[in-house]
C-alpha cells in the first residue's frame, strides 16, 4: 500500500496496519511486543492473558518467582506469616495456609517436647511419639528411671513420668 511502512519480524512481513496485536487487534509498529505460539502479542495485552500475578502485591511475575499452594508469588513477597523474612530460600512450614520460618512457626505453633521442650517439627522424617496430651521426641522417649528407650516398647506411667516394665513394675502406675 502506497505511503504504509513495511514491518518484518522472524523473517516474515506485514504491512504496518497488518501487524497487530493478537488480542486487542491494535497495530504493533515498533511497540515492544511478545510472540507465542498463538501469535504476536502487545505488553499489556500478553499480561492480561498470559503473565502471572503475585498473590502478595498482584503485579506482574516477569521471570522467577515460587509457587505456594497453588498461587504465584515474587520471592521478594513471599514472606513469613509472622516475622515478614524473605522465605524462597529457607525452610519453612505452613498453618492454615499462611508461611511461616521455622523460628515463627516453633514458637507460635510447634508442639513442645514432654522431655526436653524444644519444638516437634517433623522435618526431615523425623520421628515422635504421641501419648495421651504428651508428645515426645523419639530419641526423647526414654525411662523416667534408667533411661533406656521406650520406642516401640511397653512403658507404664506415673503421674507425667514413663518408666519402662522393669522400672515402672514397683511403682504405683497410672495404666
Amino acid at each position: 500500500m502506497p505511503g504504509s511502512r513495511k514491518m518484518e519480524f522472524k523473517g516474515n512481513y506485514w504491512h504496518e496496519t497488518c501487524f497487530v496485536c493478537e488480542h486487542c487487534r491494535q497495530p504493533i509498529g515498533t511497540k515492544p511486543l511478545i510472540s507465542k505460539e498463538s501469535g504476536n502479542y502487545c505488553v499489556p495485552c500478553f499480561e492480561k492473558e498470559f503473565a502471572h500475578y503475585c498473590s502478595f502485591c498482584k503485579k506482574v511475575i516477569t521471570s522467577g518467582g515460587i509457587t505456594f499452594h497453588d498461587q504465584p508469588w515474587h520471592k521478594e513477597c513471599f514472606l513469613c506469616s509472622g516475622c515478614r523474612k524473605e522465605l524462597c530460600e529457607e525452610e519453612f512450614m505452613s498453618r492454615d495456609d499462611y508461611p511461616f520460618c521455622l523460628d515463627c512457626y516453633n514458637h507460635l505453633y510447634a508442639k513442645k517436647c514432654a522431655s526436653c521442650t524444644k519444638p516437634i517439627t517433623g522435618l526431615r522424617g523425623a520421628k515422635f511419639i504421641c501419648f495421651q496430651d504428651r508428645q515426645w521426641h523419639s530419641e526423647c522417649f526414654n525411662c523416667g528411671k534408667c533411661s533406656v528407650s521406650l520406642v516401640g516398647e511397653g512403658f507404664l506411667t506415673h503421674n507425667k513420668e514413663i518408666f519402662c516394665r522393669k522400672c515402672g513394675s514397683g511403682v504405683d502406675t497410672d495404666i
